[in-house]
């Protein structure tokens, strides 16, 4: 196992404590910051990747922290297939250690939410309004624009910019706060496989009283959009060839 995998690992399950924790707070009920808004969770969801890849890097991972990011560095040659297969790996067992963590934070507002639909928001996405097509487009989009501007970054071209550096994780950062302000509208921006699959395993899993369906039906629209766009970005990455 590559020593990055730690790395992968740890920066995901701190991702997803904080990101899935911040939407909890906003829809659980009898919580603090219920009805806080979309503001906060876009935010929050921001704050939880810069410091989910703060940790990654800190470890000597990538700060990959997304299979789709990883499977366009696989795509451009800057990952091996055996260690973005185990960096897979990692993300995915992050993502749900995390999304636990979150169900074991707000342990006592599961039972006292009585909305099925409030509880599988706090581990998943669900989109505002339901469509196969526009649902896998609007995922795909936002994944491209992760993906081309995540590269931008830790290009050659940005100034002062490296992997291990604390100002590449903070336009990082910035940049999926701006995903989420602009385009997190249609579908929630899983914008990442390990981000929904993950904790919606979990989801499946664990003992609430009012939580409702996994809505299964819907999982593959979040794993399949981002790998699209992620195939995209990368095509159109390698064809600049920065």
């Amino acid at each position: 196992m590559p020593p990055t995998a730690l790395g992968e690992f740890l920066g995901t399950a701190i991702l997803m404590l904080l990101g899935n924790g911040v939407v909890a707070g906003v829809v659980l009920d009898e919580s603090k910051s219920k009805g806080a808004g979309w503001m906060v969770i876009a935010t929050g969801w921001a704050m939880a990747v810069l410091i989910g890849v703060l940790v990654a890097v800190g470890l000597g991972a990538p700060g990959e922290l997304n299979p789709a990011i990883t499977m366009a560095n696989l795509i451009l040659g800057s990952r091996t297939f055996g260690d973005a297969m185990i960096h897979i790996l990692m993300q995915f067992a992050g993502a749900m250690l995390g999304s636990t963590l979150v169900w074991l934070h707000y342990y006592k507002h599961w039972d006292a939410t009585r909305d099925p639909d409030a509880i599988r928001s706090a581990f998943c996405t669900t989109p505002a309004i339901r469509g196969a097509g526009p649902n896998l487009m609007s995922e795909a989009i936002a994944t491209m624009v992760l993906v081309l501007v995540a590269n931008a970054i830790g290009s050659r071209g940005a100034a002062g910019v490296t992997p291990a550096s604390n100002v590449g994780p903070a336009m990082v950062g910035a940049l999926v706060w701006g995903i989420g302000l602009s385009l997190g509208g249609p579908t929630g921006y899983a914008v990442n496989p390990a981000r929904d699959l993950g904790p919606r395993i979990m989801h499946s899993l664990l003992p609430m009283k009012h939580k409702g369906s996994s809505e299964w039906g819907y999982a593959w629209v979040p794993v399949t959009g981002p790998l699209i766009g992620a195939l995209v970005a990368a095509i159109v990455w390698g064809l600049i060839g920065l």
